[in-house]
């Protein structure tokens, strides 16, 4: 199963209060994550976090997702200078693929247009922290806009179609 989450800012105090976040304090809020995380994706989920995962450096942010499940694909956010380019993991801004007849382009900022978006693609981002308008075929997968847990495929595809309804606008194919 593919998973999507990102801006966990995992570390960042400041965060608590830039989004409001309803948690006493950091190390709060890095365990509700983690414990959020490791609830619902399991050992051999795959893991798209959108950006900025940490502020920290390499080595700490290798902390957290040693204890996250699963398999990891980390995209550069604004905040994540831990992902040198001749770093371990991989130095990537975008990420897509099909999956079940469905191309997923994410990044961790919104696009106004993107590869296939006028051929029914889906652009998954972050950046926002839940405060940007939903628009056709693209959703906020960050902590804030999904009650601090990541969203799985599945989740993803069903909410746009529910939000392209309201819209009046066609849903996607559904080959799940």
């Amino acid at each position: 199963m593919y998973w999507f989450t990102g801006d966990e800012h995992f570390g960042h105090s400041k965060i608590l209060e830039y989004c409001e976040r309803p948690f006493k304090d950091v190390d709060e809020m890095d365990e509700v994550l983690i414990k959020n995380f490791n609830e619902v994706v399991k050992p051999d989920d795959t893991t798209i976090h959108i950006g900025d995962f940490t502020l920290k450096n390499l080595n700490e942010a290798g902390k957290y997702w040693r204890r996250l499940n699963g398999e990891h694909i980390f995209l550069v956010g604004s905040h994540d200078y831990w992902q040198e380019k001749d770093a371990d993991v991989a130095y990537r801004h975008i990420w897509e693929k099909e999956i079940n007849g469905i191309y997923i382009v994410a990044s961790h900022y919104p696009f106004k247009s993107w590869p296939r978006s006028f051929h029914g693609s889906v652009n998954l981002h972050g950046h926002c922290h839940g405060k940007l308008p939903r628009d056709l075929n693209q959703m906020d997968v960050g902590v804030d806009a999904n009650k601090f847990y990541p969203i799985n495929f599945i989740q993803v595809i069903e909410r746009i179609n529910l939000w392209n309804k309201t819209m009046n606008k066609k849903a996607i194919k559904r080959n799940l």
